[in-house]
Formats: C-alpha cells, structure tokens, sequence
C-alpha cells in the first residue's frame, strides 16, 4: 500500500467510525515507517473535517460524532508515545491553556489541537470542555510573567460569543498584554479575530500548530 493509499483508509475509518480499524490501520502505518504527524495531517485529521462538516450540515448526529471521535482518540493512544519521543527536552516553546469555551462540550478538535500544540514543543495545561472565562482569566493569572497562549475552540456562535466577553476579562485585568490569544471552530473567522482583538487564528490543527509557534516568536 502507497502511504496515500494509507492515508484515504485511515481518513474513511474516521469517517465511518471503525474505531478498531482506525487503531490498526494507524499501527500499520507507523510499521510503515510514516512519520506520526503525517499519520495526523494527512490521514485523520481531514477525516475529523469531513465528520465536522458532515455534523453541521445535519447529515450525521452526535452518536456518530461521538464514534469517530472515539476512532480518533484509539489512534491518538497508539500515536501519543512516538509524538513524545520526538520532543526534546527544554525546547518548550511556551504554556498553551487549551480549553473549549463555556456552554460547548465538543472537543475532538480541541484534543487534536492540544495534541499537535504537545507535538510542537508547548507544555500543555487543558482545562477540558465547557470551561468559565473566569476560570481561562484565574489561569493566566497565576502565570503571570510566562510565555502563554490561550487556544480557546467554540463550535457554536453562541459559545463563540464568548471569546469577545474572555478578551473584554483579559484587559480588564490587566494580562492582555500577558498572553496570546488564538481562538478557533466553525464560526470563527479572522474578521471576528479582528474585531475581538485577539491574535491569531487557524483553519485545523496542524496550521494552529504553525500558528502558535509563529505567534510566540
């Protein structure tokens, strides 16, 4: 098999939620001597868009969101030591605090960031889903003199909302110019970065990998 040939199997597994063939498929393509950030970029990754994609044009409902998502999360187990392997030791690139913005529990795409973001060279603290501004602002704070960014995801304008209200906390008290902020999801735009007054943003997870480290030099 042609690593293209892997990649299109690895992304169909995703997308039909074959969560034991997902896991193997990513072995075989680790066997295959196929570096494990292309197993990412190339083959789950672009299956995680099309489930997005599918999930907001209401062809597909949570269950299934919640099988790919576990085919994802089997793969990442299996891909997670040999990503360790390749950071080295004091080449932290700063602390990413990832979190999913309050009123919003989907997080595929908020573990495949924080994964990539680890597989850069960032210390990673994860706040998890559903997360308060407050507790985003209580985090910063603490750290207060550290290399950080805040890598927010929100699927729902609703949810997103909230960024502009996290950014409004952040220069109320004083840590705007603390940290970096990149927010990312299906309605974030660059305009709404812009309008914010928030720093970045990206298109999936491997250009926010890109993103960060471009945004912390």
């Amino acid at each position: 098999m042609t690593n293209t040939e892997i990649f299109d199997k690895l992304t169909n597994a995703i997308v039909t939620q074959n969560i034991a063939g997902c896991a193997q498929l990513t072995q075989e393509a680790l066997n295959a001597g196929i570096p494990p950030i292309d197993i990412i970029t190339k083959g789950l990754s672009p299956g995680m868009k099309i489930v997005g994609d599918k999930f907001e044009a209401a062809e597909i409902f949570l269950p299934q969101i919640m099988m790919s998502g576990k085919a994802m999360s089997n793969a990442m187990e299996i891909l997670n030591p040999e990503l360790e392997k390749t950071k080295v030791e004091g080449e932290e690139t700063g602390l990413a605090i990832t979190f999913v913005a309050e009123g919003d529990i989907h997080d595929i795409g908020h573990r495949l960031v924080s994964t990539m973001l680890g597989a850069n060279g960032f210390e990673i603290l994860d706040l998890g889903v559903d997360v308060l501004n407050e507790t985003v602002v209580e985090e910063a704070a603490k750290r207060k003199g550290q290399k950080i960014i805040l890598v927010g995801s929100a699927l729902m304008t609703t949810s997103m909302l909230g960024q502009k209200d996290l950014m409004d906390r952040l220069r109320e008290e004083n840590l705007r110019d603390s940290v970096k902020c990149m927010f990312g999801g299906a309605p974030v735009s660059r305009k709404w970065i812009d309008e914010i007054g928030a720093d970045a943003t990206a298109e999936n997870a491997a250009e926010a990998a890109k993103v960060a480290l471009d945004v912390m030099k």
